[in-house]
């Protein structure tokens, strides 16, 4: 590819750039995404009997599970996972991370003031492995410089990139005449804790699951009710659900050709109606650390996004398809309250619509509002 530039094929080598799924998604674009994307079986919703509701945290069976989740932690058995990737364009080309939701706190902060309150409290480490991309890397690099966190030891792993094309199969070129390039989705997590040998250093260590969550995510904290459900169900995955509000589209749970898994409703045959399903997933997961320390069949789906007014095609992985491969639970979680674990922000404008929830996770975290959090939200620790 003579059109590709020193600079560019620099960050191509350190994100382990992969032509051949370059040409193969070149070669997709003759095909019709529906036969690329189909399901292998008939597809059925999940059964009520399907999901585990997640109990209340002062009920009987929810101390039960907290006590389980706990001891885990002081053993050393649980890891934490931030995706911290994609494209930093949300927030107008910044990346998200090191957004501050409010003044003094980015999305990284606090979910690693979460992390850091956990591993207090079973005064045990709690190591994290942020997953980040060639557009964000630098900048989360920047940012742990000037964090001091005991008992949460931090690796950064590094998702891979791959460069857009055109509808006619051309790289595509950015306004600068570059090529544009992308990261590969969250589907790539599970190849790039194998190939960073993070995953062998977690399993080393005595590490056995887990914890996947978005780092826009805040609501997603660490429960150890959660820990305690996953191991309890001896299953390798645990995947988080909640009810759908308007407007939701994602995976749902559903059965393909009887196997309980996530599947994305793009993939859904047009005679299944997905509004039907009452729930969808949050893209919070528990894995197990030795059953995903394998390759995965997982499909590289086509994405068409506008890129500069034109229109550009991505190769992305999604990681919820695991479940395809993986014997798998799902929990149904509150959304909203006290106990509510699903509060995405993708952009200023859910930022703040979602600021009194997210300053209701700052307060319970010992964050303490140095002023009326009605008038500027500014926090102090």
């Amino acid at each position: 590819m003579k059109e590709v530039d020193e600079t560019t094929w620099a960050t191509l080598r350190r994100f382990r750039f992969d032509p051949e799924i370059l040409e193969m998604i070149r070669g997709r674009l003759a095909v019709s995404e529906s036969t690329v994307s189909a399901l292998p079986g008939p597809v059925e919703s999940a059964s009520q009997q399907d999901l585990f509701s997640l109990p209340p945290q002062e009920s009987t069976e929810g101390k039960a599970l907290a006590a389980e989740g706990r001891n885990a932690m002081r053993s050393g058995l649980v890891g934490v996972v931030v995706l911290a990737g994609g494209m930093a364009t949300r927030f107008g080309g910044v990346v998200k991370a090191a957004v501050e939701v409010v003044p003094g706190h980015s999305f990284l902060r606090v979910k690693l003031s979460d992390i850091q309150h956990a591993a207090i409290a079973v005064n045990a480490n709690l190591p994290v492995f942020l997953m980040t991309s060639f557009a964000t890397s630098d900048e989360i690099r920047r940012l742990m410089r000037d964090m001091i966190l005991p008992q949460v030891p931090i690796e950064i792993v590094e998702q891979s990139v791959t460069m857009r094309l055109t509808p006619l199969g051309q790289v595509f070129h950015d306004a600068l005449g570059r090529p544009s390039l992308c990261a590969t989705g969250h589907g790539d997590l599970l190849p790039s804790l194998r190939v960073s040998g993070a995953l062998d250093r977690f399993r080393a260590k005595g590490g056995k699951v887990l914890l996947i969550s978005n780092v826009d995510n805040l609501a997603a904290r660490i429960d150890p009710r959660i820990i305690g459900a996953h191991l309890r169900a001896k299953k390798a995955i645990t995947v988080e659900v909640v009810k759908k509000e308007q407007g939701d589209k994602g995976g749902i749970p559903a059965r393909v050709a009887g196997q309980l898994q996530i599947v994305e409703e793009f993939r859904l045959p047009p005679s299944f109606d997905a509004s039907t399903v009452p729930y969808f997933n949050t893209n919070t997961f528990v894995v197990d650390a030795e059953a995903v320390d394998r390759d995965f069949a997982m499909d590289w789906f086509t994405v068409r996004r506008k890129i500069d007014g034109r229109e550009a095609v991505q190769a992305e992985r999604l990681l919820g398809q695991v479940t395809a491969f993986l014997p798998t639970q799902f929990v149904v979680v509150e959304r909203h309250g006290p106990e509510g674990r699903f509060l995405p922000v993708k952009d200023r404008e859910d930022l703040q619509a979602r600021l009194p929830e997210i300053n209701e996770i700052l307060r319970n975290l010992g964050l303490h509002n140095s002023r009326n959090a009605s008038s500027d939200n500014l926090w102090k620790i």
